[in-house]
């Protein structure tokens, strides 16, 4: 066996247990935020120094000392839909365990993001790196959509590692008061997030459940502009996360690239 042959081996035994990771971005971000990376492997090993040089000279001798270069045609039958960047690596998901005592935490000093049953999985990346931008606890899906699924991990740029993501029935949501956005809400900007909130949010579509909505602390609304039907999923978080920090005086995130 050639020493790339061994390399897509081991590639393919590694890979239906770990995290995909699509991209200088993704891998990137699971270093800086101490992802356990297994494989890295690139079909450019001068392209992947450069960039990382230019864009997070942080992780340059780390990434030189893991990375395996392989020929195009190899990366491209282990990830057919290879990033531009020419790089891809796989890592070991952050366990339950681990990510449920982080959300259970009390108190807690950032609020948890919770997405109702979401349908689209670039969706849920956005809503990830998002809560990672603003130093969120976590991340929680209810329904069937895997929020470490490889799209909703490139979507998120790989923060998923930044922040606890896990999925969870929603009789089994962490504690804390539940503030439910809805349409027929009280104004977002009437009410002061506490730093233990958890802020729920529907479908684009479907909206809440009966389930949550009845669970509710309070149902609040983002002011819209009337006869326009929603705003895009992430926005809306955007919009909830940025009005937590806005009106605790909780200071800025952490500052990092």
């Amino acid at each position: 066996m050639s020493e790339d042959e061994a390399v897509a081996a081991a590639w393919r035994e590694t890979a239906p247990d770990a995290v995909l990771l699509d991209g200088f971005h993704a891998l990137k971000h699971a270093l800086r935020f101490g992802a356990d990376v297994r494989l890295v492997l690139t079909s450019d090993m001068a392209a992947v120094r450069a960039l990382s040089e230019s864009l997070a000279s942080d992780i340059t001798d780390r990434l030189g000392s893991i990375a395996r270069e392989v020929p195009a045609k190899v990366l491209r039958e282990l990830v057919p839909r290879a990033h531009p960047t020419g790089i891809a690596a796989l890592a070991t998901r952050p366990s339950t365990q681990a990510n449920m005592e982080t959300l259970n935490r009390l108190p807690r000093p950032t609020p948890i993001v919770v997405l109702d049953n979401p349908r689209n999985l670039g969706n849920v990346g956005a809503v990830i790196r998002l809560a990672a931008g603003f130093d969120a606890t976590g991340v929680i899906t209810t329904g069937d959509a895997d929020p470490w699924h490889p799209n909703a991990v490139r979507a998120s740029a790989g923060l998923h590692f930044a922040t606890a993501v896990e999925r969870l029935d929603p009789a089994g949501l962490p504690r804390g008061p539940l503030y439910v956005l809805d349409p027929e809400g009280e104004d977002i900007r009437s009410t002061v997030l506490p730093d233990d909130a958890l802020l729920v949010f529907g479908s684009e579509r479907h909206g809440v459940s009966a389930q949550l909505r009845d669970q509710a602390t309070k149902l609040l609304a983002v002011p819209m502009r009337p006869q326009v039907s929603s705003f895009n999923l992430a926005t809306s978080v955007a919009m909830g996360l940025f009005h937590w920090m806005s009106t605790t005086r909780h200071p800025s995130p952490r500052a990092g690239a």
